[in-house]
């Protein structure tokens, strides 16, 4: 077992290179199921989540060739259909995109339900009627998901709620089925447009991503590509977060500004100044945080992957904010652990009041899910003295190199390994 220690009350300065998108790798990698041919993915991020993926795949005998740190070589022609076994997906929730991506290549997919964080109810209700429209029948036996159909007829599909799951397995699912889909109140994220530009690469016909309506025209097949994944906006928003919470000046390198032009404006009226550049953010703050109010959104609103990061900022911001989450259930689980760092923060259902205190402590806390994890580190570094963050499984599933990446700016941050007699000692890295 593994835990981060970090001493906290440091500036940071310097500069960040944000890896590429998590949430876009984990469609784009089961969509080179595909292809009839090769496909090579660029800019792919170095977490515990994207390795579960290519794992899958593997288990399914893709051939998967490495050809640098962050690029892989998919090959996954020439594969015939199989389940997906329940032990590589208990652990995270995207693996449901290989029921779209198997439907599409072999009208067939079983896959155990998904697990991953656990922050409330997140039904695949919409993802199975999007299935159904298109014309496969589902059952769920034994937390199995099993999808089978004749063929698969393009349909006018209306999301009852905007859905960034249920959006991507249509897709996934629509682009060889025959004749036109239509996604209806689609959810609008920068990997949608990701995905979208990903399977218009390898041959498909997808207009509209990055809108509310989404057209997608079936094909015959689909060919290799080589594609570059976006970079990540949550990442990029946690590293502008903790620049803005500790102070200092933090220039974030290789992003795209536009997917961070909310997280932007609401550190803007926390009192940090932000510039942007073509593919860069630069964050200071030198005087004091002012209390803001953020509720979360679909995109273009403020992420609801933001908000526990945001949380720590107000905490020791002056004044009263109001949280409100507008995108999960349960996303306040990780309060209690702001609160034993002496955070005055009340929660009400959806919506936390912060009242700002001069200054955070440091204790012992656990990463309740991955975006509270990189909560509770900014946490630390905000803090006065050590603080021990466990369960940091969470975190790895999402942020590569953390720790080199903050100790590059000058925060004392060390992952240590935590031996059975409770003693810590230090790991490389």
């Amino acid at each position: 077992m593994e835990n981060f220690v970090i001493n906290g009350k440091h500036e940071l300065f310097g500069e960040v290179n944000i890896s590429g998108a998590k949430n876009a790798a984990l469609a784009i990698i089961p969509a080179a199921l595909l292809a009839n041919d090769k496909v090579r993915i660029e800019n792919i991020p170095k977490i515990s989540d994207v390795h579960l993926v290519i794992e899958i795949l593997d288990n399914m005998g893709a051939k998967i060739k490495l050809i640098n740190h962050d690029t892989i070589e998919v090959d996954a022609s020439h594969i015939t259909y199989q389940s997906v076994p329940y032990e590589l997906t208990s652990h995270f929730r995207a693996s449901y995109y290989f029921i779209g991506a198997m439907l599409g290549r072999f009208k067939q997919a079983e896959v155990a339900m998904p697990g991953g964080c656990n922050f409330g109810v997140r039904p695949i209700d919409q993802h199975v009627k999007g299935f159904e429209m298109l014309g496969a029948d589902i059952d769920i036996v034994d937390g199995m998901v099993c999808a089978k159909a004749d063929k698969l007829v393009g349909t006018s599909i209306y999301m009852d709620v905007v859905s960034v799951g249920a959006t991507i397995n249509i897709m996934l699912a629509a682009v060889l089925a025959r004749g036109l889909t239509v996604i209806e109140n689609a959810a609008k994220e920068p990997h949608i447009v990701d995905l979208a530009n990903f399977l218009n690469s390898m041959g498909a016909d997808v207009r509209g991503a990055g809108t509310d309506v989404i057209k997608i025209r079936g094909v015959e097949n689909m060919h290799g590509c080589t594609y570059s994944i976006i970079p990540d906006q949550i990442e990029a928003g946690t590293y502008m977060v903790a620049a803005a919470a500790c102070g200092g000046d933090v220039l974030v390198k290789n992003v795209i500004p536009k997917h961070l032009e909310s997280i932007s404006a609401k550190l803007e009226e926390a009192g940090a100044e932000i510039i942007e550049y073509d593919d860069a953010v630069r964050v200071t703050r030198f005087k004091e945080l002012n209390k803001c109010n953020v509720k979360t959104m679909p995109h273009p609103g403020f992420p609801t992957d933001m908000q526990p990061q945001m949380a720590v900022l107000l905490s020791v911001a002056k004044g009263t904010s109001i949280l409100s989450e507008s995108v999960w259930d349960n996303r306040f689980q990780y309060v209690g652990q702001l609160l034993r760092m002496g955070a005055n923060i009340q929660v009400d259902g959806k919506v936390a009041v912060i009242e700002g205190v001069s200054g955070l402590t440091g204790v012992t806390v656990k990463a309740t899910d991955l975006r509270a994890g990189a909560a509770m580190i900014i946490a630390g570094m905000v803090a006065e003295g050590t603080t021990t963050v466990e369960d940091i499984q969470y975190i790895d599933r999402g942020y590569e190199d953390v720790v080199e990446k903050f100790s590059a700016l000058g925060a004392d941050i060390k992952r240590v390994e935590v031996k059975d007699d409770a003693k810590a000692v230090p790991t490389a890295g």
